[in-house]
């Protein structure tokens, strides 16, 4: 207080003196070089702004007359005349005088004048642009030509037809359209100069003013009482406030800002709406009331407080405050907020800790809290059973580092991914082993650590490293790892309050750990039954060339599935299917149904029959799977299902619910097939097969949703992604495409599964394939027999003739005897020879087994035990009943390709049916 009474005095006694050199008559001579300086800004504006009106008026009337002279009557008319410019040049005289322009010129289409104010220059090339005229377009240009700085328009002049028959241009000087301008100068000079006497009147009356109120004081007499201001306000470290009487804030000084934490535009502003201000503070401010030594809480200070009224001092009813800043008073609350200090990080480990499931990640969080809040390196090491997602079986002490963190980038510790033995003295070992915490208050006094790696701990002093804590990770009695705290920077030692810290911190986190680990355990498990259910590789098919991509998720798994089946006569069935949901339920029933479909392909059924068969098959599986002590079901699958003939070269297919396939020609073209789309899987929808013939070399493209939709991104987008990708090197290969697919679309590991195929279709050649239509005759059957012999002999095969004229004499006579016209008989050489016989009975084939003293039922008995392989499907107009025989040679058909296996039975059966067919 003594010191604000002493710098009113100082002000009291220089307001008494005063000086012929004030502060006021500066000022008025600054107004007034500034209005006058405003004022020729505004007439130099003005001027200007005249000019360029000038001459927009006159580009306006340049135009105007142009265009009006352009369409005249007469003017075409003058053109065809044999001498136009005696026509014209009066006219254009008459009218340049009447409408107010210098000139008026008439010109050919090669910029040759007509008419010219001076007679000399018609014929004489005009003197600007013409192009954008004989374009249709009116074009302004200022040139210079015969009158001087010309400001001029340019017009066509169109015929009857539209087409440009001349150009005619008229416009002014630029002298004229300045005198145009120069005329308002007077007038823009008397607007000038009232506004300066105006403003000059007004800055007398403002200069009056301010003198009454600085008491016309000289500058250095204001220079010293600022000085004095500035060193008893600003230089002291006491905090001083002044509040006016209608709640405002006067002054604040540098100390009375930093302790209330005020902002720079504080001065003036009421003290209630202050922000940073507590409660306690903004009422004593608001108050008026005296105080003397009052304490308050600021932020993290402690504030002692005095106020006194100033109305005796010269101001109206307001309050003068000084602030101290009470720093012997911390200490008092130093443990205090230790404690606080402490409860928040536990409060953002509890937060912050166990969100990804993942092993590595939780303990990189765990060491993130930890520094620098706590320790300033942090290191985490686990098992590596644990990190595998197996739990620990408590063998040997050796630990993988997981998780370095500190509060320099470089760090003397082990490497993250490092396996470390550690020897038993260490803390590391005896925290693993029993259990327990180890607290090491001088690093000089760790004889264990020395024992495992003297000279890293040689770097680890020299980092300043004094002090660590080492607890061991461990959740539901399952022992996971160490977590290791050094400190460095604050030169006092770990104690056991802060051991306890450690302790509560390592609990928290080792549940996250524990979660992450079995999580871990459990996706394994999971990926292992997928990709134990997915193809491991591709069977060998003569109709495609196929490669895929299979990418799983970041977390999980789905039932995603792909699928290549071959199938009787050369043809080939792909298959890509999605059940929707995660986890272990939705491998499972992928698994189950990727095995119905294997089931329904070898019965031959067409794409929409096999869907019907499989949704019949989803819908069970929901029924017996829902339930009180059950999940929902499958919840719903997708499936895309076609067949490629490429003997025909047609393929069939069919979806439920799935995305339609791309199909890339050879030509580079690329589509999305027309297919039909039924409901998903189990939702008892109706499908439809669509045909498509394709040319040898069509690429088919087989995807789930997960290649071209996500959170970021819409299905209409991905699908054009898909489409510019695929077009983008039509060329490529399948597995090319499979790869680009991945690298365009996909960005890292993909959130859902994503299954890609691509298949490029293949042709049979056509002297691999024969065909014959078969009379419904029983003598027909010898004349078959010879030529399918005569064929087996062009294809060097002639060791199946015998076999192969067995086969087809007993499927002929079947049809013959017991299907209806038309009977087709078709020859196919691919991997195996193929016999197949088609008729228009949709009557079903049996075998049977005859005995001794039957008669018949032999037939496909015989087929069954002499081929490799036979069976029947049905087709739109009858069945077809196939058999097929290896080439001698070649590998023999897989196992698990379509069609039932050869059955054969010994001795006495096998010699009746040689017997019965000599």
């Amino acid at each position: 207080m003594s010191a604000f009474r002493s710098f009113s005095g100082l002000s009291s006694r220089l307001l008494a003196s005063r000086s012929p050199r004030s502060v006021a008559g500066q000022v008025f001579l600054l107004q007034v070089a500034l209005v006058v300086l405003l004022v020729a800004c505004a007439v130099v504006a003005q001027v200007l702004q005249s000019q360029r009106a000038g001459r927009a008026e006159a580009e306006r009337r340049s135009i105007a007359v142009a265009q009006t002279y352009a369409h005249s009557p007469g003017v075409l008319a003058a053109l065809r005349a044999p001498e136009p410019s005696k026509v014209l040049q009066p006219l254009t005289d008459a009218g340049r005088k009447a409408a107010g322009v210098d000139f008026i010129v008439v010109m050919d289409t090669d910029g040759i004048r007509y008419t010219h104010p001076q007679p000399d220059r018609i014929g004489k090339r005009f003197v600007g642009r013409i192009e954008p005229s004989l374009a249709g377009r009116v074009y302004t240009e200022s040139v210079h030509g015969p009158l001087g700085h010309e400001v001029q328009a340019t017009v066509p002049i169109n015929d009857r037809e539209g087409k440009v028959a001349a150009l005619v241009s008229a416009g002014l000087k630029v002298e004229t359209v300045t005198s145009l301008a120069e005329r308002q100068l007077p007038l823009i000079l008397g607007a000038g100069a009232a506004g300066l006497a105006v403003a000059t009147a007004g800055t007398a009356l403002v200069g009056r003013r301010l003198r009454r109120q600085t008491h016309n004081l000289g500058p250095a007499e204001m220079t010293r009482m600022y000085e004095h201001h500035d060193a008893v306000l600003h230089s002291v470290r006491e905090g001083v406030v002044i509040v006016g009487a209608d709640g405002r804030l006067l002054l604040a000084n540098d100390e009375a800002s930093r302790l209330l934490g005020l902002p720079r535009d504080a001065e003036g502003r009421p003290v209630a709406e202050l922000p940073g201000l507590t409660r306690g503070i903004r009422e004593l401010l608001t108050s008026g009331r005296r105080a003397s030594d009052e304490v308050h809480l600021s932020g993290d200070r402690l504030l002692a407080v005095n106020q006194r009224p100033t109305g005796h001092h010269g101001f109206c009813g307001g309050t003068v405050a000084t602030l101290r800043d009470s720093t012997e008073l911390r200490a008092l609350s130093g443990r205090a907020e230790m404690a606080r200090e402490r409860l928040k990080l536990l409060y953002d480990a509890g937060l912050g800790l166990g969100g990804s499931l993942d092993v590595t990640r939780t303990a990189e969080e765990l060491a993130q809290i930890a520094v620098p809040r706590f320790a300033d390196f942090v290191t985490v090491d686990l098992l590596d059973a644990v990190l595998q997602g197996e739990e620990p079986d408590g063998a040997g002490t050796g630990m993988r580092r997981t998780a370095v963190k500190g509060i320099r980038e470089d760090h003397p510790f082990y490497e993250v991914g490092s396996l470390i033995d550690f020897v038993p003295s260490t803390p590391h070992a005896r925290g693993l082993g029993t259990g327990r915490s180890e607290l090491v208050t001088d690093l000089a006094t760790a004889t264990g650590l020395r024992l495992q790696d003297a000279a890293r701990v040689e770097r680890i002093e020299e980092y300043g490293v004094h002090s660590l804590i080492s607890v061991p990770i461990q959740a539901r009695g399952i022992m996971l790892g160490v977590a290791t705290f050094w400190r460095s920077r604050t030169p006092e030692p770990f104690d056991e309050d802060e051991l306890s810290l450690a302790e509560e911190l390592v609990a928290r986190a080792a549940l996250s750990i524990d979660n992450a680990r079995r999580y871990t355990h459990e996706h394994t498990l999971a990926v292992t039954l997928q990709r134990s259910l997915l193809p491991r590789a591709l069977p060998e098919q003569s109709a495609l060339e196929v490669a895929y991509r299979y990418l799983p998720a970041q977390s999980g798994v789905s039932g995603d599935w792909f699928d290549v089946i071959p199938l009787p006569g050369g043809r080939a069935a792909l298959v890509v299917g999605d059940v929707v949901g995660h986890g272990l339920h939705a491998a499972a029933t992928m698994g189950r149904l990727r095995t119905a479909v294997h089931n329904f392909a070898a019965l031959d059924l067409p794409p929409d029959e096999l869907l019907s068969r499989l949704d019949d098959l989803v819908s069970r599986i929901d029924q017996d799977e829902s339930g009180p002590d059950h999940d929902s079901g499958v919840i719903g699958a997708t499936c895309l299902y076609a067949i490629h003939n490429p003997v025909e070269r047609r393929c069939t297919m069919a979806r439920a619910g799935h995305l339609a396939p791309a199909l890339v020609g050879p030509d580079g073209d690329v589509t999305f097939a027309d297919v039909p789309t039924g409901l998903p899987l189990g939702l008892g929808g109706m499908f439809q097969s669509t045909e498509l013939e394709l040319a040898e070399g069509t690429q088919l493209v087989l995807y789930t949703d997960g290649l071209i939709e996500d959170r970021a991104r819409d299905l209409d987008v991905g699908m054009d992604m898909l489409r510019e990708a695929l077009a983008r090197h039509p060329d490529r290969s399948p597995d090319a495409h499979c790869q680009a697919l991945v690298d365009e679309l996909l960005h890292g590991r993909p959130k859902d599964d994503v299954a890609v195929l691509v298949a490029r279709t293949l042709a049979t050649p056509a002297d691999r394939v024969a065909d014959w239509n078969v009379p419904s005759d029983p003598a027909a059957v010898a004349g078959m027999r010879a030529a399918v012999s005569h064929k087996l002999h062009e294809w060097g095969l002639s060791e199946l003739s015998f076999t192969m004229e067995l086969v087809l004499s007993e499927l002929i006579t079947n049809a013959i005897r017991h299907g209806s016209p038309p009977i087709h008989v078709r020859l196919l050489r691919d991997r195996t020879v193929t016999c197949e016989v088609s008729d228009g009975s949709s009557t079903s084939p049996h075998l049977r087994y005859a005995t001794t003293t039957d008669e018949g039922g032999r037939g496909l008995f015989l087929v069954a035990q002499v081929a490799d392989r036979w069976g029947t499907r049905y087709t739109p107009r009858g069945k077809v009943i196939w058999a097929e025989q290896a080439v001698p040679g070649q590998d023999a058909p897989l196992a698990h390709e379509a069609g039932p296996p050869k059955q054969r039975r010994p001795g006495r059966d096998m010699d009746q049916a040689d017997t019965r067919v000599r």
